[in-house]
């Protein structure tokens, strides 16, 4: 078996043949309801290693159950289905700079931030020519380090961010930057 694999497309790790599967299952799922006109891409670090986790796989627990609290999206007594067509209705795609989870046994692999530095031209790229989005919020605290490099960036929409910092609905006080992220949406949506 060989131990030299190509870096992905999605999150610039070796990519073995397992993580371009699970890429492609959700880049599949994400594709299903994806905005023709994308109002508000919401981006985070890293998808998230558990598949309950990741929005798209439709279980909404962890980052993809802060994620619809903060957009205002309940998910009780509704479908997936359901769920997911109201969050594609509203204009919302979440994607992550890594779009991929992070693959174990990093240690003999680039750190974190050199992999984000990495990835900034070909997510910029993708947001200005792909995505179109009407604006940018960036949701995960590790993104800090970047969110004056995104501020900078001719992304071709605004940059919404939390007094210069990511909402970190990764953090310990994911509750405030849930509270936050809802109040600057309705501003946004409000052309505040």
């Amino acid at each position: 078996m060989p131990t030299n694999f190509l870096a992905c497309d999605g999150c610039g790790q070796s990519a073995s043949p397992e993580h371009i599967a699970r890429r492609l299952r959700r880049l599949e799922w994400t594709t299903r309801y994806r905005p023709v006109h994308i109002g508000t891409l919401l981006l985070a670090a890293v998808s998230p290693q558990a598949d309950e986790d990741f929005l798209y796989a439709a279980q909404f627990k962890g980052e993809a159950g802060r994620l619809l609290e903060a957009v205002g999206i309940s998910t009780t007594g509704r479908s997936a289905e359901v769920v997911l067509s109201e969050f594609q209705r509203g204009g919302f795609l979440l994607t992550h700079m890594l779009e991929c989870p992070l693959e174990t046994g990093r240690s003999e692999q680039q750190p974190l931030e050199d992999l984000f530095r990495k990835r900034l031209p070909h997510v910029v790229t993708r947001i200005r020519r792909s995505l179109k989005p009407k604006r940018v919020v960036l949701i995960s605290e590790p993104l800090a380090p970047l969110a004056a490099r995104f501020s900078e960036a001719e992304l071709g929409c605004p940059l919404i961010l939390d007094d210069g910092k990511p909402f970190a609905l990764d953090s310990a006080d994911a509750s405030s930057a849930v509270r936050h992220l809802r109040q600057s949406l309705g501003m946004a949506a409000a052309g505040v």
